[in-house]
Parts: structure tokens; sequence; C-alpha cells
């Protein structure tokens, strides 16, 4: 396993995190237990997880898994989407952060977390009660550095300049949806990072499936996958034909080069320069072990000039790909 510092920090973490997000709900405990067991041996010190992944029950097995191991993991959870349909249930108030991070922690059966990430940005949010409460937890100790996901570049700048007004440690990593499919995050997001010495642990390295080939251009997705499911954010995102087609031709590019499609997807994250780790969620043990090969893979010269030429640098694969659970702010006043 390699091992990278996260951003200007001195946590060092292993190049692949492991996610937790099907724990719970599509992968049983024997499963999510020989996975984690399986990354342990590897050298994986890295794992993601979150309080809104099946409602807790994601951290609830993974704190039973890690129980008498902990310390042998760098553990990252996050807060901040809804967990009921009540009020002050969800979002950042100071009060709800205070109380679900301790729910978190009865769950995770631990007395901190190493990383606590706000989960996505609000439009209209004020940024400085969150931070407060950041600075609450770490100086109790509950949580030791923090970071976030799904925010935009000039966000994190923000959060960064008001963490030093406040006199709170700024994160130190940030979560994007960023892969070969889309490359927005380079445009803003990636450079903002590297500016302010924030790490990046990018989520869903194979564009949820699409990267692995298992989607064929021009027919029905096989049962049971996120895109026969009709989930939106898929088919409002990745799961157009032109991406079907450019997962078929690099599928036929890494050919014979001793690695999957998904293991070349995930090495082309890791390859840049920005990027501490990437984050790889399986279902199933053998998803797992799939991940692995694409630690020791580098991208070369070749390799980028064809990405490059299918997905151009700082775009996204196809025209109107937006993230319905993240919409752009409304352009009029009305």
């Amino acid at each position: 396993m390699q091992y990278r510092r996260l951003g200007r920090s001195n946590l060092e973490v292993s190049v692949l995190c492991l996610g937790t997000m099907m724990f719970g709900d599509q992968t049983a405990l024997d499963e999510a237990r020989a996975i984690v067991d399986d990354a342990q041996d590897q050298g994986v010190n890295y794992i993601d997880t979150a309080d809104v992944y099946t409602r807790g029950a994601s951290e609830a097995m993974l704190g039973e898994i890690l129980r008498g191991r902990r310390e042998r993991w760098v553990l990252a959870t996050k807060l901040g989407n809804r967990m009921s349909d009540r009020p002050n249930e969800g979002h950042y108030s100071r009060s709800w952060m205070l109380r679900e991070l301790d729910a978190s922690l009865a769950r995770l059966a631990t007395d901190h977390v190493d990383i606590l990430y706000l989960h996505r940005d609000f439009e209209g949010m004020d940024l400085e009660e969150p931070i407060c409460a950041v600075g609450t937890l770490i100086a109790s100790g509950r949580i030791r550095y923090w970071g976030v996901s799904n925010f935009r570049g000039w966000r994190i700048a923000e959060i960064v300049r008001l963490c030093g007004l406040l006199g709170v440690p700024q994160p130190v990593v940030c979560q994007p949806y960023y892969n070969l499919l889309n490359r927005m995050p380079e445009v803003e997001i990636l450079p903002a990072c590297a500016h302010h010495g924030i790490g990046v642990t990018p989520y869903s390295p194979v564009a949820r499936g699409v990267l692995t080939g298992k989607y064929a251009p021009g027919s029905q997705p096989p049962a049971g996958t996120r895109a026969a499911r009709g989930d939106k954010r898929i088919a409002e995102t990745e799961f157009r034909e032109e991406s079907l087609q450019i997962a078929q031709r690099l599928q036929a590019h890494v050919a014979g080069r001793g690695v999957s499609l998904a293991q070349f997807a995930t090495a082309w994250v890791l390859a840049h320069r920005a990027v501490s780790a990437v984050i790889a969620g399986p279902r199933t043990l053998a998803q797992w072990r799939d991940y692995l090969p694409a630690v020791d893979f580098v991208p070369d010269a070749q390799d980028e000039a064809l990405v490059d030429s299918l997905v151009s640098p700082g775009h996204p694969s196809t025209p109107g790909f937006n993230d319905p659970a993240y919409p752009l702010p409304r352009r009029t006043r009305g």
C-alpha cells in the first residue's frame, strides 16, 4: 500500500480509502467484515462513512466491525443531510451538529472520529455557525480534523477565510465527485484545494459503475444495477449513450495492459497531483479486491492523451451533466 499526506496536515492516509456506503444496506455484516479485514491486511488505514448512509446503519455496522482495532484506522464520517422530516435534524445548526456527532460516535462505538465532513453545501447557508461548531468539536476532542464534501470552489475559499477570522483550524480534506467522466472539479475545486493545502479524496472514481464497462451502449442496463433501478442521479449524469461509448473505448484501450477499466479509472484519479486518496465503495469483497491493482498502475502520456481526447479537461463527458442532488443556484431574482 502507498500512503500520502492529507493536504498540508501531518496525517498520512492510504491512497485507497474504503467507502462503506453499502454497509447495512446492500452489504450484510459478514461480507462487510470480510471487506474491512482484507483492506486492513492490504495496509489500508483510511475508512469513510456518513450518518445518512442507511440512516445510521453503516456507522453502526462499522462500529461493530472496528471494535478492538479502532486506532488502526483513520475514521471519517459526515453530517448535514437530513436524518428525518423533523425540524433541526439536518443541515448545520450548532444544536444539531453537536447532537448528531454524539449520535454518530455512539453508533461507531468510539469517543472520536479522525475526520468530520460537512456532507454538502446548501444555497444561502451561513458558514460562520457550522465553522464555530466545528471549532467546539475539535476543542472537545470529539473530532481531530474536518473536511467538506460536495462544496464548490468559491465556498471552499470562503471557509478558509472565515476559519482564519474565527480562529478555527481550516479543513484538511475535500471530498468531491471527480472522475474521468466528470472533470469539472479541475476548473475551481482542485486548484482551490491545492492553493489552500487541502487534501482531496474524491468519491466514485468509476462514475457510479459506468467506468466498469458493465453497461453496453444501446442495451438495457443489467437487472439490479443502479441504472436499472431508475436512479435519478445516474440518469441525469453518467448514463448517457456518449458516456457509455467512452467507457467502451477505454475498455478496449486497457485490454492487454494488465488492468481492468475500473482499475484504470481509479488510477487516473489518483494520478492528479492534488489528490491524496480515492474512495473505493464496494458492495462485495470481490468488488473491493478489484480496486487494489489500481494502486500500482500509473497512467502514461498516451493514456492521458486518450482521456483528454474523449473528455476535455475541466468538462463533463456530455452537455447537460448536472447532478440533481446539487442543483445550480436559481438564475433569476423571481
